[in-house]
């Protein structure tokens, strides 16, 4: 710690126990010139606060925990009187374990004071996320961008690619959003475009305005990386943890997407492709992990050129080739172009990118039944019909939910009560797979809430 940091540290531990009070503490903070900022209090619906814990008689015990050089002071019932409580922030449900281990330990609310921050202090990282949203899918888009700011750590910038009548639409309805959330997160909303070829041609193909992500290295040229994801996917965890796997590519690998079935003889490609496609099964585009910046500056093998291409000289030749082959549209070229750039290619699990082709026809994605389903991704329209009715729960849940609503009673409870209806269903008979990682997402939400830094005065 600082020195300023280190002597209000003492300061602070030379009282008197029974003098440690809220007025005591935040007196000697602001005598050095510290900023503190009130968190959230934990729900006082908690069934696991004692009776004693509900009077105005606390004592504030300062936290034997240093991370980031922060001090927690927190509030706990005279119960705890004595010494130095170790505790970390546990939402509700969930048992801290303090010394001496008594049965219950529900922390009441809490205070954070953080140390000054540096002049040199780096640049806050900011993650990239692309979605385009084209016909009825606003508010199928909004509720993944909502998914991806509930769970996630650091700030996201989302690049919004959508027709000309939903700008306004996403415009209004992002305003909206409370200010404690708006703090998370810059987007700019980009029209439907296209490079070369017919533009028309272009957006009808596959699914309306789908192939626009295929231009996403050609337009977003200030860009270093970016996670493009379709409007119809859910993450159930940090975007953090997805984009961190940039650090696992090795030198030649520029994309990162999941395969396209578990299983080669119940996938699609190896089945009735009439295309070339990556590796046994293929892969699905749906969630797709890019590094623009080598994307652009990569001659890519095909059957066409044999010095290679550009990305954006690719595309177009490449369509023509193929437009009467293919089937998934802008999917099939990606496959197309990583079959003859293999090396360039990073898989990661399917967990990565969950389906229902992962559980209707038997459970097959072995990392979701380890891990839990870490990114949900809700294609065959199964969030608007009653076919799989375990992906609508979720969905529907994450929609419904109120932002800044206690995240255990508000969204993951309801989800769990009602998966209850759907453990007759093909998808719905694995509850763990869809709710393991959500839970485990939650309490780190939580833990990451006690230890927030705050810029001082100046």
């Amino acid at each position: 710690m600082g020195r300023i940091h280190r002597e209000t540290h003492n300061k602070i531990l030379r009282r008197d126990n029974n003098d440690i009070s809220e007025a005591a503490v935040l007196s000697t903070l602001q005598h050095d010139h510290l900023q503190y900022k009130t968190l959230p209090e934990y729900p006082k619906k908690e069934k696991n606060i004692p009776k004693s814990a509900k009077s105005s008689d606390y004592l504030w015990n300062l936290l034997c925990e240093y991370d980031f050089h922060s001090i927690l002071i927190m509030h706990y019932s005279s119960r705890w009187r004595g010494g130095c409580v170790e505790f970390a922030c546990s939402p509700p449900g969930l048992r801290g374990s303090p010394p001496r281990s008594p049965k219950t330990c529900t922390l009441i609310n809490f205070r954070l004071i953080a140390r000054p921050v540096s002049r040199h202090t780096r640049a806050e990282e900011v993650m990239h996320l692309a979605v385009v949203a084209c016909g009825n899918r606003l508010d199928e888009t909004l509720t993944m961008v909502k998914s991806a700011l509930l769970f996630s750590l650091k700030k996201i910038k989302f690049h919004i690619f959508a027709e000309d009548p939903l700008a306004p639409q996403f415009e209004e309805r992002l305003n909206q959003w409370p200010r404690s959330i708006s703090a998370k997160f810059q987007y700019r909303i980009y029209p439907i475009s296209f490079s070369v070829g017919n533009a028309d041609e272009w957006k009808k193909l596959f699914k309306p305005c789908a192939a626009q992500r295929l231009f996403l290295p050609v337009i977003l040229k200030d860009v270093d990386s970016l996670l493009y994801v379709d409007t119809d996917v859910l993450f159930l965890r940090p975007m953090d943890d997805i984009w961190n796997l940039l650090k696992s590519f090795n030198g030649t690998q520029l994309a990162a997407m999941a395969p396209e079935h578990e299983v080669p003889k119940i996938g699609w490609y190896s089945r009735f492709a009439r295309h070339p496609f990556y590796g046994v099964t293929g892969v699905n585009s749906g969630v797709m992990l890019m590094n623009l910046t080598r994307i652009r500056s990569t001659l890519f093998k095909n059957s066409m050129i044999p010095s290679g291409l550009s990305w954006d000289d690719l595309l177009h030749p490449l369509y023509q080739k193929y437009k009467n082959h293919i089937t998934w549209g802008d999917q099939d070229l990606l496959n197309i172009i990583f079959h003859y750039n293999p090396e360039r290619l990073f898989i990661f699990p399917c967990q990565w990118n969950y389906r229902p082709d992962h559980c209707m026809y038997g459970s097959n994605c072995k990392g979701a039944e380890e891990e839990g389903v870490s990114i949900l991704h809700g294609n065959r329209g199964v969030y608007h019909d009653d076919k799989q009715p375990a992906f609508k729960v979720v969905y529907d849940a994450i929609r419904d939910f109120p932002f800044e609503e206690n995240m255990f009673q508000s969204l993951f409870y309801p989800i769990q009560t009602k998966f209850l209806d759907t453990v007759n269903t093909l998808c719905g008979r694995i509850p763990q797979v869809f709710l393991k990682q959500i839970e485990k997402t939650m309490r780190k939400v939580y833990e990451e809430k006690v230890v927030h830094h705050v810029r001082p005065h100046k």
